[in-house]
């Protein structure tokens, strides 16, 4: 069967949203490779975090942001998780309030000129509670992309209905959740054809857990170390069709794993078939959930390698991505972690994996650096994937206890040379000089020009986009998968791309990875200086296989399940 190839390229810079949200272009180094288009886009985003004396834990963590097409045209859309007002201190019983505008999440519309419209009201997605992630996807295969957005106790599933407006289908469809849910997943974990929802959860928290942390002098009260709170098991929903889910969390086996999960990401680490998980735990082990073929799953980070550090200690995972960073056809797994830990590489080998941030070189760039939203993404197209890491410490008071350390830190880019990394970020553009407070970062290509761009929603700050300046000529393809048997957006497709020069690439169809943020569901790759992919293979979730052919690059690829 052939593939549906549509091409379109629009107006070369994407304008710039505000100073938080940060969309990041990448070119190949040196020089600039992301400018700041902040400024430009239109945007008016500005993060509430409603930061209290009392220093409440939750303050410190939101929120996520969201790369989706709402309304079909082509053109990638963001979507702005928000806060809620605190009181200070808060009563026993109340909840945040987000009846005030300026603490409603935000949808914003892409022109396509390098321009955005705030559609908020008329898309009816002002929000409830205190905001923490968002998942974007079509759980019901009719064609449009609905949300999920997760927050403090209580989370909101949101049906696009197809007219530029959303209804909120949570009662009905039995995907409230409870406790403090952090990211939300996408995945057709048994691969009948629906989506179902994985949401991690942080910890056991709420106001009442009014606990003192810091020096009692004026200015030394800090946020607790989540060691102060006990640890909650992520949710899972099953997909029942015509709009129910069923909450499956203790039939897998992951009500039997609590950890304090923030990042999470999809991929067949074993390369067995079926989708497996990968759970970012704060200060406590990571964990992986391994799919035994849709009926349960086993947690078997321990076992596999990716609990700890290489002197097996815990550390603060925060953002995550699972992909195949060298090329081997194998998918390994990042997660970073606070200032004076080091950023985790995960590589590989065969199902089990390595720890190798020092010999990858990650280790030694990121030790004094705190990361939150993360992916790797290969930002000059060369056939690489780089890694990006927005930054950040959790402490807005952190220099009082460590004065090398920052609460505001500019974020990183990390250039792969064949399975190495380099830090770029010193000729990465302006923006890779400015601290800011990243949380979410979500990933893709909003202009349509086949170069990945950035879009990063900040702490208690505006946002700031970044658009990839193109340096250099490499060539590139961007995949849009349509499921008919699987899933409609072909989550847990797999591909394998291969080029008459360079090492084959190898993706996973997914929203997923990062922090609390949902990513452009289109498959990036960078070609090099090849003019064509001599063959894409993609394995559908349904079991089908589906090979193309000598497929020109410099194109957005729509392939339809046969």
């Amino acid at each position: 069967m052939r593939a549906v190839s549509v091409a379109r390229t629009l107006a070369p810079a994407c304008a710039a949203v505000a100073a938080c949200a940060v969309l990041l272009a990448f070119a190949a180094p040196p020089g600039a490779i992301f400018t700041d288009v902040t400024a430009r886009t239109g945007i008016h985003f500005l993060h509430r975090a409603s930061p209290t004396t009392h220093k409440y834990l939750i303050e410190s963590m939101s929120s996520g942001v969201a790369i989706f097409d709402y309304n079909g045209d082509g053109l990638p859309d963001i979507f702005f998780v928000n806060g809620a007002a605190i009181q200070d201190p808060m009563p026993p019983g109340a909840q945040p309030d987000k009846t005030d505008p300026r603490y409603w999440n935000r949808l914003y519309r892409n022109n396509g000129d390098g321009t955005f419209t705030d559609v908020t009201e008329k898309a009816g997605l002002r929000g409830s509670g205190y905001g923490m992630g968002v998942a974007a996807a079509d759980y019901d295969n009719d064609g449009h992309t609905d949300l999920y957005v997760t927050a403090w106790n209580g989370n909101t599933l949101y049906h696009n209905n197809g007219d530029g407006t959303f209804t909120d289908v949570t009662a009905a469809s039995g995907t409230r959740g409870s406790g403090w849910s952090a990211a939300a997943m996408f995945i057709d974990y048994d691969r009948d054809g629906l989506l179902d929802l994985v949401v991690s959860r942080y910890v056991a928290w709420d106001f009442s857990m009014d606990v003192y942390c810091g020096d009692r002098v004026a200015g030394g009260r800090a946020y607790c170390h989540p060691d102060q709170f006990q640890p909650i098991s992520s949710l899972v929903f099953h997909n029942l069709g015509h709009g129910r889910f069923d909450d499956v969390s203790a039939k897998l086996g992951f009500t039997a794993h609590p950890g304090k999960g923030l990042g999470l990401a999809m991929n067949d680490y074993d390369r067995d078939g079926w989708p497996d998980i990968f759970l970012a735990n704060d200060s406590v082990p990571e964990q992986l959930f391994h799919n035994r073929e849709g009926r349960a799953f086993d947690e078997v980070g321990l076992d596999k390698g990716v609990a700890f550090d290489a002197d097996g200690r815990s550390f603060s995972g925060m953002g995550a991505d699972f992909a195949d960073y060298d090329n081997d056809g194998w998918p390994d797994i990042f997660a970073n972690a606070l200032a004076m830990q080091s950023y985790a590489i995960f590589h590989n080998v065969h199902g089990t994996f390595e720890y190798v941030s020092d010999s990858s070189g990650v280790g030694r760039a990121s030790m004094t650096h705190s990361g939150w939203g993360a992916k790797f993404i290969d930002y000059d197209n060369d056939g690489w994937k780089d890694l990006f890491v927005g930054q950040g410490h959790v402490m807005d008071n952190i220099q009082r206890s460590h004065p090398q350390l920052r609460y505001l830190e500019p974020p990183m880019l990390l250039h792969n040379v064949s399975g190495r990394f380099a830090d770029v970020s010193a000729t990465a553009g302006p923006a890779f000089h400015k601290p800011v407070a990243n949380r979410g970062a979500a990933f893709g290509d909003l202009n349509n020009d086949g170069w990945v761009d950035i879009v990063m929603n900040c702490n208690n700050e505006p946002p700031v986009i970044l658009e990839n300046s193109r340096a250099g000529g490499n060539h590139w393809l961007l995949v849009n998968t349509i499921g008919t048997r699987s899933n409609r957006d072909g989550i847990g497709a797999l591909l394998e791309l291969r080029t008459e020069k360079g090492p084959p690439q190898y993706a996973m169809v997914s929203t997923a990875s990062s922090y609390l943020s949902s990513n452009d569901k289109r498959v990036h790759f960078g070609l090099g200086g090849n003019r064509r992919a001599t063959s894409l293979v993609i394995r559908w979730p349904s079991g089908a296989v589906q090979i193309l052919q000598d497929i020109p690059a410099d194109q957005i690829l729509t392939v339809r399940e046969p």
